[in-house]
């Protein structure tokens, strides 16, 4: 009994933590009165909590300001100078990695090129360690080297099966049970964070982009290939075996365009870049440049748009994305659903109009006059953003790391592969 009355009072005190934390990180400059009424916690509580996440070295004190017939109040906010972590896109043209602080803004970033089609998994662990060697902090950084590291977090395509040593399933890539964790395991120690890219960018649009305040969202990541994620009160719906949010692969045509996945008539034979780009020089669009890289194409695409070839591929685009939203309305009924990814973001910029015009003739009434069709405010980058938000989410939750000593030059954590 002993040993459970313990256990529960650390439980109480780690949670007590975790809400003083997040509630600071989200909310910036407060007072310990202002925490007391936004957490429900007593003036004590907190004031004790405080007091711990102070000598811990997690929060500080950043100014007072007067109050009404009182003592000035103290200001607290979470020692963000303090810790930094990473962030990992695994897309289909390249590796971005980027390292942010504490509050996500960047420090610094590379961009590995990989070679459409070549996906194993070693070119995927070498582009990433590449790139992490690259953003790695020195002691002469002058966007603070010597802040501790809090882990990486990796967004890739397709299904992370998760606990200790994620595995990832990506029929895209050829990807059958691929230990993705235990093989990044061999270019850096730190804590590692592994999840669905279209997820981790509808984490970082729930925290800081287009679906803040809203309870349920569902996000679109449309780039060489298409995916989602539902956002259910903020936390992700994954299903029974965490594979839910492939929206890319749902049927949209009968017998129609052969997938990547295999399979014939998917959303994805439809939207993707990869597709609108092959159903455009089917169309005998001549606006290509010899040799452009798929964005590139896009853009010439989207500039040929007075064209005959051009307006029908993106007309058809257009018509497939809008429909598909509006399946989602009728299924999930949203608040918001918020288009992002490199290409969702190009074709949403132009064809958003439409898209919206199709949505609403293909959903019900009532559920879509209360849903809105956005696009990602946090651009390309939303899903490396998004998978630096998972070590930070890990931070929060457990109610701080244990201290760490300042990385520096003379600690080895990233290693290259030969």
């Amino acid at each position: 009994m002993a040993e459970q009355a313990g256990r529960n009072v650390r439980d109480l005190r780690r949670s007590n933590r975790s809400l003083l934390l997040r509630h600071l990180y989200f909310h910036e400059q407060v007072s310990r009165q202002e925490l007391s009424r936004a957490t429900g916690l007593s003036t004590a509580t907190v004031s004790n909590v405080v007091a711990e996440l102070i000598d811990d070295g997690l929060v500080v004190e950043a100014g007072a300001v007067e109050s009404e017939g009182g003592r000035p109040r103290i200001l607290l906010e979470i020692a963000a100078s303090r810790f930094q972590v990473i962030g990992v896109d695994v897309g289909e043209t390249h590796v971005r990695v980027e390292r942010f602080s504490l509050t996500l803004d960047e420090l610094a970033r590379s961009d590995v090129p990989v070679t459409p089609g070549r996906y194993s998994p070693e070119t995927v662990v070498a582009g990433i360690a590449a790139g992490l060697a690259a953003v790695a902090p020195t002691g002469a950084d002058p966007d603070g080297g010597a802040g501790e590291l809090l882990g990486v977090g990796v967004g890739v395509p397709g299904i992370v099966h998760g606990g200790p040593d994620p595995v990832v399933h990506c029929q895209t890539f050829g990807w059958d049970g691929v230990p993705l964790a235990a093989l990044l395991r061999g270019v850096t120690d730190l804590p590692l964070f592994i999840d669905n890219g279209a997820t981790t960018m509808g984490q970082a649009e729930v925290w800081f982009g287009a679906g803040r305040e809203a309870s349920d969202s569902v996000f679109l990541l449309i780039g060489s290939g298409v995916g989602a994620s539902v956002m259910v009160g903020g936390v992700p719906y994954r299903g029974s075996t965490t594979s839910a949010g492939e929206w890319g692969h749902i049927t949209a045509v009968i017998g129609g365009r052969r997938c990547r996945c295999g399979a014939r008539g998917c959303l994805e034979a439809y939207t993707s870049a990869e597709s609108v780009i092959a159903r455009y020089r089917e169309a005998g669009g001549t606006a290509l440049t010899e040799g452009s890289g798929q964005e590139a194409a896009l853009r010439q695409i989207l500039d040929d748009a007075g064209s005959a070839a051009a307006a029908e591929v993106l007309d058809t685009t257009a018509l497939h994305i809008g429909v598909g939203i509006g399946n989602l309305v009728n299924l999930f009924n949203p608040e918001r659903v918020i288009i992002g990814g490199w290409a969702g973001l190009l074709l949403g910029d132009r064809l958003l109009p439409r898209i919206r015009e199709v949505a609403r003739d293909h959903a019900l009434h009532y559920p879509f006059s209360r849903t809105t069709i956005e696009l990602c405010q946090l651009g390309a980058d939303a899903v490396a953003r998004g998978a630096a938000t998972l070590p930070v989410a890990r931070f929060l939750g457990s109610g701080g790391p244990v201290p760490r000593p300042p990385l520096t030059t003379s600690v080895p954590r990233f290693r290259t592969r030969p």
